[in-house]
């Protein structure tokens, strides 16, 4: 789990040539979902981008090969295209966006706000043109 501290420092620690080799577990984001409910986390505000883009990057810091973006399993809507771009912006390691992503269109502008790679379960299941 991800300690509050960890997330206010990593844009500070960004500008410093200091080493950071921890690991850490990253926790969901959004409306209470499955997944929330389910791992018993609480989720990031749909709004609150700056708060992804330093919880991504304190992953980063902390050792992280990858970041996960998740809405939750069954979300509303997708993470928004702000926060992934906030995210993007600011780690240099490869980013996965799941959860609520159930149109091409939304699949598009996941992809154009900086994922790397997205995750569609539920919208692949339900129509498969």
């Amino acid at each position: 789990m991800l300690i509050g501290n960890h997330v206010l420092a990593a844009p500070y620690l960004k500008r410093t040539s200091l080493n950071y080799s921890y690991r850490l577990y990253t926790c969901r984001f959004r409306e209470i979902t499955t997944a929330a409910y389910m791992s018993n986390t609480i989720p990031l505000p749909y709004d609150k981008s700056d708060i992804a883009a330093y919880t991504a990057l304190a992953g980063e810091m902390l050792g992280l090969s990858i970041i996960y973006l998740d809405g939750g399993s069954g979300a509303l809507k997708p993470v928004s295209e702000s926060m992934i771009n906030a995210v993007k912006v600011n780690i240099k390691i490869p980013l996965i966006v799941g959860g609520g992503i159930k149109t091409k269109e939304q699949a598009i502008i996941s992809c154009k706000a900086g994922a790397d790679l997205i995750v569609v379960g539920n919208a692949i299941e339900k129509d498969l043109s």
